[in-house]
């Protein structure tokens, strides 16, 4: 990456904000923590787990941390449900640990098809907090791997990439 290689977007039906290539917002030790939890997976691909820094631009970015971007996914929600339903087909879950969000990809997929429909402007980004983890203390709605994620549904969007500073990655 560091070298000009390319970014591999992601694009499993259970992406939670869709197809793109994902980031952690402003927190590098939670990136490198999913590494190295990555890494213990069989089928991880990962030999060495690092992080490395981005500059984004978000351009048109659906912000799931923002009322209308709520809004947003309700619509793709209720047009998804109507699609499903006419297709006589199940309408997709999330995973009860809400890890695998196959539902919430396929709200979010549904959203880019009706603005291509309506020949509307192409989201660049999306952008979401995921509570994950446990309690941060007995009784805490604080989760202690929650963080904010980045999908860039494009590759221009990012701007460059940069070493993280090592006193960035420690606990």
């Amino acid at each position: 990456m560091l070298s000009g290689a390319a970014f591999k977007p992601s694009n499993n039906d259970y992406d939670w904000l869709g197809p793109g290539i994902y980031f952690w917002e402003a927190n590098p030790m939670r990136g490198l923590e999913f590494a190295r939890e990555a890494l213990k997976r069989k089928t991880s691909s990962i030999s060495k787990p690092f992080v490395i820094g981005a500059v984004i631009e978000l351009g048109l970015c659906l912000d799931l941390t923002t009322s209308s971007g709520l809004e947003w996914v309700k619509i793709a929600y209720e047009s998804l449900v109507d699609v499903t339903r006419a297709a006589d087909l199940a309408l997709p879950s999330n995973s009860k640990d809400q890890l695998r969000r196959n539902l919430d990809c396929a709200v979010v997929r549904r959203l880019h098809t009706i603005l291509e429909a309506q020949k509307a402007p192409a989201i660049d980004t999306v952008k979401g907090i995921f509570a994950e983890g446990e309690p941060a203390y007995p009784g805490s709605g604080f989760r202690e791997k929650t963080h904010i994620q980045i999908a860039a549904r494009s590759s221009r969007c990012i701007k460059g990439v940069f070493r993280v500073p090592q006193n960035q990655l420690r606990g």
